[in-house]
């Protein structure tokens, strides 16, 4: 039944793509395709549901559950859409599945990393909270900043969270964003936009604060 022999299969992982490897693992069955793909995307998902959920043990139940979901639905894979949203898709609603099951409605940032689209979010005061530094003076106010976010993030509604954390954590594009979540690119942005106020609010009212 193994269309590929163990070599070519371990090969396409970096020779063929998303796309090909669950197409052809849709016609074949051949576990070495499913196996490469889980390769490629295990770290990047577990990150994902970790930082979503907060709870390890609970982001590996969604994890495991994502790519049981992957193996029964392949066959419902559209070719003409991309395997990344469509796999963030499904880790999503694992977490919302897991997190019910266990009523437990909470999320944690664990890196401080922010990639792509910059150009269209701009100098915005996410940029500046979330980064690397060699001051260690700064190095420790990033630390504290980064709580604050997490507060502050966490104080969000769930459509706002998913946002965040699908556009700025994981450095998806607004419409691979709206694909994963099933909703129009115009309301990703909206949220996201909502979202942006509402923690720049929040960030004026701490310095407020403080600064009193």
């Amino acid at each position: 039944m193994n269309a590929l022999a163990p070599t070519a299969t371990s090969n396409l992982q970096g020779d063929v793509s998303d796309e090909s490897l669950i197409a052809q693992y849709r016609e074949t069955g051949d576990r070495g395709l499913f196996e490469a793909l889980m390769r490629r995307y295990e770290r990047e998902m577990y990150s994902y549901l970790r930082r979503y959920i907060g709870n390890a043990e609970m982001a590996e139940d969604a994890f495991q559950g994502t790519f049981l979901q992957v193996h029964l639905k392949c066959h419902q894979f559209d070719p003409a859409r991309r395997f990344r949203p469509w796999l963030y898709a499904i880790a999503t609603n694992q977490a919302i599945d897991v997190q019910r099951r266990n009523k437990r409605h909470r999320m944690v940032s664990l890196d401080r990393s922010s990639s792509g689209e910059k150009d269209e979010r701009g100098n915005s005061w996410s940029e500046k909270l979330i980064g690397d530094s060699p001051d260690p003076h700064r190095a420790a106010s990033d630390q504290e900043n980064s709580r604050w976010v997490h507060d502050s993030v966490d104080s969000l509604g769930e459509s706002m969270q998913q946002v965040i954390h699908l556009v700025y954590y994981q450095g998806l594009k607004y419409r691979e964003a709206a694909d994963a979540l099933g909703i129009p690119v115009g309301t990703v942005k909206s949220r996201l936009h909502a979202a942006v106020q509402r923690l720049g609010l929040l960030w004026d009212e701490t310095r407020h604060e403080i600064d009193e």
